[in-house]
């Protein structure tokens, strides 16, 4: 019988509650880690706790607002304190509040979108460096946004968190390699989500922005959890640094160029 890839890990979740959160919760519980979920919503986190431990699996529920310096800190000692160490950090907890032209966003709008997205992850990587370098080494994993890697109109406040856990990254690959310690991103693109809702509750929307998509189809928060669970095991033990793109093929293109090729190609035919 093959050993579970993930066989006595102990992994920490933020943003747990729900969509790739959730899903990467149960796919590392699944590979065999025991898993310490941390989200606002208390009944949610518990029923993820519930699925958890159905996998034969330690659970370790933490209700946390992970914008609040203070709670997140100590959230962090109590996961690490139930699961009795950790080995891997899967940063997810993320969102935007508003989107729209540069000029029309407000400094206030500015300070909430990164105290979501970029000063919890900044806090916990903080926690969890000194943690696993303690316990001479793991894996540490940024969920981020192929928002961060171009061009984001409408978006460019939440953009900008994303390309700064991208930078963030690639400079603590470096500094923690010495001591052991991983550290990757995941950059999704079209997913559906609770986040997304705004797009995909119009169908004439999801259609031409999935359209837009080399594979032509919108990712599920479980193509994120089968990342995830490579990039956490051992499997992947020489990989740090690295950003690995999910989006089908949609930054991969230059697409009106590509649309432009394409349609010559087609007229050749």
């Amino acid at each position: 019988m093959n050993t579970p890839p993930l066989q006595g890990k102990r992994a920490l979740v933020t943003g747990a509650s729900r969509g790739i959160g959730r899903a990467v919760a149960l796919r590392l519980a699944a590979a065999g880690a025991d898993v310490a979920v941390l989200a606002r919503g208390t009944d949610a986190l518990d029923a993820v706790a519930r699925e958890i431990k159905a996998l034969g699996r330690l659970a370790v529920p933490v209700t946390c607002d992970v914008t609040d310096p203070d709670r997140l800190a100590a959230a962090f000692a109590e996961s690490v304190e139930g699961l009795g160490g950790l080995d891997t950090v899967v940063n997810n907890a993320g969102g935007f509040y508003h989107s729209g032209p540069f000029l029309q966003l407000t400094q206030g709008d500015w300070e909430r979108t990164r105290g979501l997205n970029l000063d919890p992850t900044v806090q916990l990587l903080r926690l969890a460096g000194t943690e696993l370098a303690a316990n001479g080494g793991g894996s540490v994993l940024n969920v981020t946004s192929i928002a961060g890697l171009g061009g984001a109109p409408r978006l460019s406040l939440y953009a900008v968190c994303k390309a700064a856990m991208v930078s963030l990254t690639k400079t603590l690959a470096v500094e923690w390699a010495a001591q052991g310690i991983r550290v990757n991103a995941i950059a999704p693109g079209w997913i559906d989500t609770k986040l997304t809702s705004g797009f995909t509750g119009h169908p004439q929307v999801k259609e031409a922005l999935q359209h837009e998509v080399p594979q032509n189809r919108w990712a599920e928060p479980e193509d994120v959890a089968d990342a995830a669970v490579f990039l956490s095991g051992d499997g992947a033990r020489l990989v740090t640094g690295a950003v690995l793109v999910l989006d089908g093929g949609l930054t991969s293109q230059l697409s009106a160029v590509a649309r432009g090729l394409l349609g010559l190609g087609r007229a050749a035919a």
